[in-house]
């Protein structure tokens, strides 16, 4: 199973911006479902962002759609989140979160991942 690692959390301002990565390192896949995850004090993790490695499926939660964006480095086997305009509401620790590839698209859902980094903080400051 590969391992992923988080990296590129910090602590910025509201309107600031962070780039996170996540590494895969063993044995990786061609094709998979990626997604970034975060989870705040006191609440439910959620998804915020998926990719199906290798293809062009990507969505997106909601309230981040216009400001996050989600790619991979296929290559280098590193899916980042770029994060922009960020704003308190996003402090979270944020995880990176992998399965094999589904039919219909890679979902957000936490409860479908199997693979798990560490995470990464994010605080963002009013």
């Amino acid at each position: 199973q590969e391992r992923l690692v988080e990296s590129g959390g910090g602590s910025v301002q509201a309107g600031g911006s962070l780039r996170l990565s996540c590494e895969a390192s063993g044995k990786t896949h061609n094709s998979a479902c990626v997604a970034w995850l975060r989870q705040a004090p006191g609440k439910e993790r959620e998804g915020v962002a998926s990719i199906l490695t290798g293809g062009d499926d990507i969505y997106y939660l909601g309230s981040v759609r216009d400001r996050f964006t989600i790619s991979e480095d296929s290559d280098k086997n590193i899916v980042y989140l770029e994060m922009n305009n960020l704003q308190p509401d996003d402090t979270a620790m944020y995880y990176c979160a992998a399965r094999g590839p589904i039919p219909g698209g890679c979902p957000l859902g936490p409860n479908f991942y199997t693979n798990w980094g560490q995470g990464t903080q994010v605080t963002v400051s009013s």
